[in-house]
């Protein structure tokens, strides 16, 4: 019997190593290579560009207000005669040494402002108006009028006319403190003049305002009768009423 020959004649060789063909296989897939994240301060140049900085900015924002005005010429004449009264009382000293022409203009200045803001601005922007009224009996009393609910006033309007109704009174107040402090007692009537305009002018507004809100409150329990609210569930809405617009105006 013959010997048989081996089924391997040559000794096992060890497998080619990994790495060429790991080299291999990476270098045939595509490299990306993430580019790197640079992490810059972020600038506020949208929150500086909202802002008015400049001179244009403000007029800009002042063009605003006047075209978003329902009644541009009333709220102009509004402004313009307070501010003009108070910058001719600063400056007159500047110009003219006549004490008699300054406190012309001046008085002039405020006397247009008082008709005007009770007259022609109060009823204009914000829908009130007073006056006083003298009866048969000689008793004087308020007489104020408003304008109807269901037509409410721009807000810009309303808002502009009670800032300058508020505002300017303090100014006037300033005015007379520094005037006490300079011992310049010549103009001091001057002063008081016009805080007695602007003081009536904030008093009657504030109250014609509290009158309007009174009556409309009410108009309203009153509407409430009308509809059938009668007996317990009326007088439940009419003290809730009530006492909801005394919280408000007490």
């Amino acid at each position: 019997m013959s010997v048989s020959t081996p089924l391997l004649n040559n000794t096992i060789e060890p497998d080619e190593p990994a790495d060429p063909v790991a080299s291999n296989v990476n270098s045939s897939r595509p490299q990306n290579q993430r580019q790197p994240v640079v992490l810059t301060p972020t600038t506020r140049s949208s929150e500086s560009r909202a802002m008015a900085t400049t001179h244009s900015d403000a007029e800009s924002g002042i063009a605003g207000i006047f075209r978003q005005s329902a009644h541009p010429a009333a709220l102009f004449f509004l402004y313009f005669f307070r501010t003009a009264a108070v910058v001719v009382y600063i400056l007159c000293g500047w110009f003219t040494n006549n004490y008699v022409l300054s406190t012309v203009i001046v008085v002039v200045l405020l006397a247009m402002d008082f008709w005007n803001c009770r007259n022609v601005a109060g009823r204009t922007l914000v829908g009130l108006r007073f006056w006083n009224q003298v009866d048969e009996d000689g008793e004087s009393f308020w007489v104020f009028e408003s304008r109807d609910p269901s037509r409410p006033a721009n807000p810009i309007d309303s808002k502009m006319f009670w800032i300058a109704l508020y505002v300017y009174p303090l100014i006037w107040t300033l005015l007379i403190i520094v005037s006490l402090l300079k011992f310049n007692i010549s103009f001091i009537p001057i002063v008081v003049l016009a805080l007695v305009f602007n003081v009536t002018n904030v008093i009657g507004f504030t109250y014609a305002d509290r009158d309007a809100k009174q009556r409309w409150a009410n108009e309203v329990v009153s509407s409430s009768w009308n509809l059938g609210l009668g007996g317990i569930g009326g007088q439940i809405l009419t003290g809730a009423v009530k006492k909801s617009v005394a919280k408000v105006f007490s």
